[in-house]
């Protein structure tokens, strides 16, 4: 990519915000109710992907009649609006990035998987909702990531180029949604994952947020 960054998209859930632990508490806590008692490796399965389809996975692999997917999703997200607004707290170096990309004048987004119901919450518990030009859910997208979808939509709704939009993800599936739209990616894996081999297919691996600096946008914006 040649031309300068136009749009910076981020992921939320893990990246912006300690909220994966909130995810973990809230399946391990609804699912027993449907008969499904979940690991924390079993939670990581699905990581970064939309409340529904985490729902659809586990219903498929043992069913339940009664209450429906759509309660059980909604008891989930209960759970975890619940701990957001007691609990989140930013991760490592999100006041760096943001300042980062305000000070050079390049619109923000959010681009989550999650309910336009938690990405509010987040943000206004976070108190960052004033740097960003589009908060995007991908809960009216036909298919969460790792599909393109909610990514290629934003970029649209920012009136951005997509192979000139940067995202920041923590996720696998995050990644490869965003690789699938033509976008540049910087991976920030939780401590955990951060040398799985997978993530070597990001244009740029760290550790933390604030490791992105100057350098880091040069080589993101010369060219391939």
């Amino acid at each position: 990519m040649s031309e300068p960054v136009q749009a910076v998209i981020f992921d939320m859930d893990g990246l912006l915000v300690d909220s994966e632990p909130f995810w973990r508490q809230a399946e391990q806590a609804v699912f027993p109710r449907v008969g499904i008692h979940l690991t924390d490796a079993m939670c990581m399965q699905t990581m970064g992907t939309r409340v529904d389809e985490v729902v659809r996975h586990w219903h498929s692999v043992k069913p339940w009649n009664h209450p429906s997917l759509e309660a059980v999703q909604r008891d989930i997200v209960d759970v975890v609006v619940g701990l957001v607004q007691e609990k989140a707290r930013p991760m490592e170096g999100v006041d760096h990035i943001l300042n980062f990309f305000q000070a050079r004048d390049t619109p923000m987004a959010i681009a989550s998987s999650s309910s336009q119901r938690l990405i509010d919450a987040v943000v206004n518990k976070l108190d960052i909702a004033h740097y960003f030009a589009l908060l995007q859910s991908a809960e009216d997208e036909p298919y969460g990531k790792p599909h393109p979808g909610v990514f290629l939509r934003t970029a649209e709704r920012l009136g951005a180029d997509p192979a000139r939009c940067l995202v920041f993800e923590d996720s696998f599936a995050g990644m490869i949604a965003a690789l699938a739209a033509r976008m540049r990616v910087v991976a920030v894996p939780d401590a955990h994952y951060y040398d799985q081999v997978q993530f070597g297919a990001a244009h740029i691996k760290l550790r933390s947020l604030n490791a992105f600096d100057e350098l880091s946008l040069a080589t993101l914006e010369s060219p391939d």
